[in-house]
């Protein structure tokens, strides 16, 4: 038997090697200290949003729906996806239920928007409070496609407030924006709103600080005389 055969040969008498053992402690450890940064992230995410009702607790609670809401103009099915202070997409607004995300039926009537939400808190926009609509693509941290949104200010306990909603038929968004336009009240003057994303600029850009003292409009050189 010349070497290379003796060398096969052993190759294939010699025992198996055994696979390596599974260190099942240090496996156990690793699970256990995931699962503790896991619910350490979603302690602090429920104190945060507990601290956050707290700050907005001087907010009243919402409107209802009146007993005579009149004929409907239009009605909406789809998901409400949450409120924020109007123009600052990501101030999240929490207090009474308006930060919960859940399914939403709307019904447009001369008195208002009655919104329906099915587990979670309904509420009831009056007429008289509405500021405006636009279509945007982003709130609350939920961002969609280009004018997948759309958008409700109205104005609650001194508060102006940015709602989104989305249709089942996106196609209904532009009918609903220009009922609400139609519908609502000017905004105060000197009101800042620059929402993110939003592709209807041009009905929702309000009038910037005046000239300061003695500067003339587009001639800046005379204020400076």
């Amino acid at each position: 038997m010349n070497p290379s055969q003796a060398a096969l040969a052993a190759r294939y008498t010699a025992a198996p090697e055994s696979q390596q053992v599974t260190d099942l402690a240090s496996r156990i450890a690793w699970v256990v200290g995931l699962a503790l940064v896991v619910a350490l992230l979603y302690w602090l995410m429920r104190e945060g949003w507990k601290w956050r009702a707290v700050l907005q607790s001087d907010l009243p609670e919402l409107p209802q729906a009146p007993a005579g809401r009149g004929e409907p103009r239009l009605v909406m099915t789809g998901r409400y996806h949450g409120s924020t202070t109007a123009g600052q997409w990501l101030d999240r607004i929490v207090a009474h239920g308006l930060g919960t995300r859940s399914r939403a039926e709307l019904t447009l009537t001369e008195q208002g928007v009655d919104v329906v939400r099915p587990g979670a808190a309904s509420f009831f926009i009056p007429a008289g409070r509405l500021r405006g609509a636009r279509l945007d693509k982003g709130i609350a941290g939920k961002v969609l496609t280009e004018d997948g949104l759309l958008v409700i200010t109205w104005e609650h306990g001194g508060r102006l407030l940015d709602s989104g909603f989305r249709s089942d038929r996106s196609a209904e968004h532009t009918a609903w924006r220009d009922a609400l336009r139609a519908m609502s009240a000017p905004e105060p003057a000197g009101t800042a709103d620059d929402p993110h994303g939003t592709t209807d600029a041009a009905a929702t850009t309000h009038h910037g600080a005046a000239p300061s003292r003695g500067t003339a409009p587009g001639n800046p050189e005379k204020g400076a005389r």
